[in-house]
C-alpha cells in the first residue's frame, strides 16, 4: 500500500470523524443528547492521554529501556484506581465554580489571579508545542514505512496534517460559545477513536503473539534471553527514576490540558468517576500489556538498524500483512489525531482566556462598559472571544509545525512526551495545595510554579532539545530524575514557606474555602459598585451567548427571586452566580475583569471578612434549613413588595390619569363650542369660517378617537370582543401596518432592517386585532425613537411548537428599567401628554388584545433600544372568551 493511498485512507478516516462529531452536536443541539451523556463515552474519551507517543513510542522506549515503558501507564492507573475520591473532589469543585482550563482552576482558587493563570497558560503553550510537533511527525514517519525503496515521500505531509487537524478544531472546537464549554461532537469522535486505537494496537499484538511467536511461552522466553543481552544496561530498574516517572505520569493526568479538559471540563458530574475508576487502568493495562510481545518479536525478527518507534507498522510489513499495517497505521493516526484536536481545544481556551482578550481589555480600557449599541454590535464579545481561540488553535498548529520543521524531526523529539509531563508537573503542587490546604497563597503559587519551571527549563527542556548539555548529579543519580525532584523540590518548598509569611487576600480566604471543603459560594461578595443596572449585565450576557440565551437565563433568575419580567434584583448572590455562568466562557480571571469593567463591581467589603469568620456557623445543617426558609420568606415579600410598589405607583397614576382624560375630554369639546359660536357670527369671512371648520373636525376626530379607545379597552377587559379568525399572510401584515404608521408618524425618515422573505409566514388569528397592536407598536418607535439616526429592526421566526414571533425594535434610548414593569397598565405614562399626543392607553389595548388572540406582548430589555415581542401561538382557539365569527376547524 503507497503513502498516497493512506493519506487518501486517513483523510476519508477524517471525514468519518467530521460526520460523526457534526451528528452528535445536532442531537446535542435538539436536546436528544442522553445516550451521549454515558460513563463508558467519558471513560473512553480519557484515552486522550494514550498519544502517538504512547501508541508508537511506548515499544521504542520498551526497545531502549525494557520495563521502564510500564511507568507510562502505572502513573495514572494509580491515579484514577487509587485516588478517584480525590479527582472526584476536583471534578465537583470545577464544575461548581465553571472551571474552563487548568490555567482557570489555578487562577480561580488563588484570587482570580490574571497573572497566574497567564503563567500557567505560558508553561502549557510551551511544554505542549514540541509535543504536538511529535504527533505531525508521527504521521510522516509511519507514512514513510510503506514508501518504497529509494521512492521520495511526498512534500509537506506535517504541514497538511497540521492544516487538516486545525480545520477539524476550528469546526468542532469554536462553533459557539456555552456556559460550561463541552464539546459533545468532540468526545463522540475522540471516543470511537479511543475503540479505533485499541483494536488496531490488540491486532497487530496478537498477531504478534500467535501469528510470529508461538504463543505467550515463547514471548516470555524471548524477553528472558533479551533481558540477559550486554546491550540491555535499560532493563536494570533504578528506584529514584521509575518513583520520578510514576509520578509524573500520574501528574499527567491531571494537569495535561488535554486530560484537564476530557475529564474535568467535559465531566458532566463527578459520579462517572467511579466507572473510570477502574475502566480506564483497564484500558491501559490492555494496551501496556502487548507492548514488551511487539517489542521482544520486533528486535529478534527487524533488522538492527530498524527504528523500534515503527514495530507496530514494521512488523506487518515485513510478512506481507499489508492490510494489518494499514490498520495499525489509522489506529496510530487516531491517537495523533485525537491528541492534537483535544490539545488545541484546551490551550486555545487558555490563551484566549488568559492572554488575547484580557491584552485586547486592556488595550481597550474601557471600551466594556455598559452602553447601547444597535444592530450586529450587541454581539461584538461573542465574535471576539470565537476568533480569539480560532487564532490561537491556528497558532498553536503553526508552532507545532514550525518546531518539526526547525528541529528536522530530530530524535529529540522521541523524549518530548516525559518532557512535556514535567513541565506541567510544575502546576501540580499549586494545584494540590489550594484543593486540600486554605492557607496556600497566590504570592506562595507564583512563586513555585516559577521556580520549578525556570530550573525545568534549564534542566530539563533546553538539554532535550540539545542546546545545552544535560546536567551532572552528585553520587550517579539520574540527571533526568534529579532535575525533576529540584525543581519540584523547589516549587514545593517555596509554595509552602511564601503561604506561611505570606496572608491570604479576602477573595482568596473565601475561594480556599469553596476549594478545599466543595461548597458553592454564598453569593456575600462585594455588590455592584455605583449601582449598575442589571441591563448592562443583561448586554453583556449578549454579547457572550446571543440574545435569546441571555434573556432565558435572566427570566429564570428573576423567576427565582419572584419577580416578573427579564431583569432580576442585583443581589449578591445573583451575581456571585452570573459571575461564575460567565466564568464557564471566558474563565475567572476574564469574568472578573468583565464584571469590573461592565459592572463597575468593587473590591471585597468588611461584611465579606464577617462572612468569612462566620463560614463554620453557616456550614451547620440546622442553620442550612433557616437559610432556606428565609429565602423563601424573601422571595414572597419580594413579590409583595413589587405588587405594592406597582399598586401604589398605578394608584398615583390613576389620579393623574383621571383628570388627564378629564383634560383630554374638555380641551376638544371647549375648542367645539368656540369656535362653534364664532361660526354662528353673520359676517365671518368664508375663509375663517373654513378654517375653524376644520379645527373643529380635528377636535371631533381627536375626541372620537380617545372615546373609541376608551370603549375599545373597556370591551376587552369586560371580555366580550368578537374575534374574526382567518389565514393570513404575516408579511401583508407588517406591510400594512409599515404603511399605516409611517402616515400617521411621518416626521422623521426611519431605517427598516428587516428580512421580507423570512417574513412570509402563514398565521391563523385576527388580522385586524394583531394588525392594530403592530401599528401601535411601531407607531410608538417611530414617536419616542431618540437616536440621532434612527431604524427600527423587525425580526420574525417560526417556533418548534409551531407558534410565530415578531420582535420590533428601535435604536433609541428605550424604556428605563424602573418603568418597564408598569407600560402595560392602563394608567400609566412615561411621556408628559403633550409630548404623547393621546391618553396613552395604546400599550395596555395592545396587552389585552394579545391576551384574546392567545400570545403575548412583552418588552425585552437589554437589545439596545425598545425592544417589543409579539408572540402568537400556532393555533389560538379561543383563549380570550370573547364571541368567534367563521369556523374555527380548519386543517392545521
Amino acid at each position: 500500500m503507497t503513502p498516497e493511498k493512506l493519506g487518501l485512507a486517513a483523510i476519508f478516516y477524517v471525514a468519518a470523524m467530521f460526520l460523526l462529531a457534526h451528528a452528535a452536536d445536532r442531537a446535542a443541539a435538539a436536546g436528544r443528547w442522553q445516550w451521549m451523556n454515558r460513563p463508558f463515552i467519558y471513560t473512553l474519551s480519557l484515552s486522550v492521554y494514550c498519544s502517538a507517543w504512547t501508541f508508537y513510542g511506548a515499544v521504542g522506549y520498551a526497545t531502549r529501556s525494557g520495563l521502564e515503558f510500564m511507568t507510562i501507564y502505572l502513573g495514572p492507573g494509580i491515579v484514577f484506581a487509587g485516588a478517584w475520591w480525590g479527582l472526584r473532589h476536583l471534578v465537583r469543585v470545577a464544575r461548581m465554580h465553571r472551571i474552563t482550563s487548568v490555567a482557570d482552576l489555578i487562577s480561580s482558587r488563588f484570587g482570580k489571579s490574571a497573572g497566574l493563570a497567564a503563567l500557567v497558560t505560558l508553561i502549557a503553550v510551551t511544554a505542549a508545542t514540541p509535543y504536538i510537533a511529535l504527533q505531525l511527525q508521527s504521521v510522516s514517519m509511519a507514512l514513510s514505512a510503506f514508501a518504497e525503496q529509494g521512492r521520495p515521500m511526498p512534500g509537506n505531509i506535517p504541514l497538511w496534517t497540521a492544516f487538516g487537524l486545525a480545520a477539524f478544531t476550528i469546526l468542532f472546537g469554536t462553533r459557539n460559545l456555552a456556559a460550561d464549554e463541552r464539546h459533545h461532537g468532540v468526545v463522540m469522535a475522540i471516543a470511537l477513536e479511543a475503540v479505533v486505537k485499541l483494536t488496531a494496537f490488540m491486532a497487530v499484538g496478537g498477531y504478534v503473539v500467535w501469528g510470529l511467536a508461538d504463543g505467550p511461552a515463547d514471548v516470555l522466553a524471548r524477553i528472558d534471553r533479551m533481558a540477559l543481552r550486554p546491550e540491555a544496561a535499560g532493563w536494570v530498574i533504578k528506584p529514584e527514576r521509575w518513583l520520578v516517572l510514576i509520578t509524573l505520569a500520574g501528574a499527567a493526568v491531571l494537569v495535561l490540558p488535554r486530560m484537564f479538559h476530557v475529564m474535568v471540563v467535559e465531566a458532566n458530574d463527578d459520579d462517572r468517576l467511579r466507572q473510570a475508576g477502574w475502566a480506564f487502568p483497564l484500558y491501559l493495562f490492555i494496551l501496556s500489556f502487548l507492548v514488551l510481545p511487539i517489542a521482544v518479536v520486533g528486535s529478534d525478527l527487524l533488522p538492527s538498524g530498524a527504528n523500534p518507534d515503527l514495530y507496530v507498522i514494521a512488523l506487518p510489513l515485513s510478512q506481507g500483512q499489508n492490510a494489518l499495517a494499514a490498520f495499525a497505521f489509522i489506529g496510530g493516526f487516531s491517537s495523533a489525531m485525537s491528541m492534537a484536536v483535544v490539545s488545541a481545544i484546551a490551550l486555545s481556551t487558555m490563551m484566549a482566556n488568559h492572554w488575547l482578550v484580557p491584552m485586547w481589555l486592556w488595550l481597550r480600557h474601557g471600551g466594556f462598559r455598559a452602553r447601547r449599541l444597535p444592530g450586529a454590535a450587541r454581539e461584538d464579545l461573542r465574535a471576539l472571544m470565537l476568533n480569539a481561540r480560532r487564532i490561537a488553535i491556528l497558532s498553536i498548529m503553526a508552532a507545532g509545525w514550525t518546531y518539526h520543521h526547525l528541529s528536522g524531526g530530530t530524535s529529540a523529539l522521541a523524549v518530548m512526551g516525559i518532557v512535556a509531563f514535567s513541565g506541567m508537573a510544575q502546576v501540580l503542587p499549586a494545584m494540590i495545595s489550594g484543593l486540600v490546604w486554605r492557607g496556600a497563597t497566590r504570592r506562595g503559587a507564583m512563586a513555585g510554579i516559577a521556580s520549578g519551571s525556570l530550573i525545568w527549563l534549564g534542566l530539563i527542556f533546553l538539554p532535550s532539545l540539545g542546546l545545552v548539555p544535560p546536567p551532572v548529579m552528585p553520587g550517579g543519580l539520574d540527571a533526568f530524575a534529579g532535575a525533576v525532584l529540584l525543581s519540584l523540590g523547589l516549587n514545593v518548598t517555596l509554595l509552602t514557606l511564601v503561604s506561611l509569611a505570606d496572608f491570604p487576600n479576602p477573595v482568596e480566604r473565601m475561594q480556599g474555602l469553596s476549594f478545599v471543603h466543595a461548597v458553592a459560594p454564598d453569593g456575600s461578595a462585594a455588590d455592584m459598585a455605583g449601582g449598575a443596572r442589571a441591563e448592562a449585565l443583561l448586554t453583556l450576557a449578549g454579547r457572550l451567548w446571543g440574545g435569546e440565551r441571555a434573556l432565558d437565563i435572566f427570566r429564570s433568575a428573576a423567576s427565582v427571586q419572584g419577580k416578573s419580567g427579564y431583569l432580576p434584583d442585583l443581589t449578591p448572590r445573583f451575581l456571585s452566580e452570573f459571575e461564575r455562568l460567565i466564568a464557564g466562557t471566558v474563565g475567572a480571571a476574564t469574568a472578573a475583569a468583565l464584571m469590573s469593567r461592565v459592572a463597575g463591581r468593587g473590591a471585597v467589603t468588611v461584611a465579606d471578612l464577617m462572612d468569612v469568620a462566620g463560614e463554620a456557623s453557616r456550614a451547620r445543617a440546622d442553620n442550612l434549613r433557616l437559610e432556606s426558609a428565609t429565602e423563601e420568606l424573601e422571595i414572597t415579600a419580594r413579590k409583595l413588595r413589587e405588587t405594592n410598589d406597582k399598586l401604589t405607583v398605578l394608584s398615583t397614576q390613576k389620579d393623574t390619569f383621571l383628570g388627564q382624560i378629564s383634560h383630554e375630554l374638555r380641551t376638544p369639546m371647549t375648542s367645539i363650542r368656540a369656535f362653534s359660536e364664532i361660526l354662528m357670527e353673520p359676517e365671518l369671512p368664508d375663509a375663517d369660517r373654513t378654517r375653524f371648520a376644520g379645527v373643529i373636525h380635528d377636535e371631533a376626530s381627536r375626541l372620537t378617537r380617545l372615546i373609541e379607545d376608551l370603549l375599545d379597552l373597556t370591551v376587552l377587559e369586560a371580555g366580550g370582543p368578537r374575534l374574526t379568525p382567518r389565514i393570513v399572510n404575516l408579511h401583508e401584515l407588517i406591510e400594512r401596518a409599515l404603511a399605516s404608521a409611517q402616515a400617521t408618524e411621518a416626521r422623521r425618515e426611519f431605517t427598516l432592517q428587516r428580512e421580507p422573505a423570512a417574513e412570509h409566514l402563514m398565521i391563523m388569528t385576527d388580522a385586524d386585532r394583531l394588525l392594530q397592536v403592530l401599528i401601535n407598536v411601531i407607531a410608538n418607535a417611530r414617536k419616542y425613537c431618540d437616536a440621532d439616526v434612527p431604524s427600527i429592526r423587525i425580526e420574525t421566526r417560526r417556533l418548534k411548537d409551531g407558534g410565530t414571533e415578531i420582535d420590533i425594535t428601535d435604536n433609541g434610548s428605550g424604556i428605563p428599567p424602573e418603568n418597564e414593569a408598569l407600560i402595560f397598565e392602563k394608567f400609566s405614562r412615561l411621556k408628559d401628554t403633550a409630548q404623547a399626543g393621546g391618553a396613552g392607553l395604546g400599550l395596555a389595548i395592545c396587552r389585552e388584545i394579545m391576551q384574546f388572540l392567545g400570545g403575548t406582548i412583552s418588552y425585552l430589555p437589554g437589545q439596545g433600544g425598545a425592544s417589543f415581542r409579539i408572540g402568537l401561538p400556532r393555533w389560538p382557539g379561543n383563549p380570550g372568551g370573547g364571541d368567534v365569527d367563521g369556523p374555527l376547524d380548519l386543517p392545521r
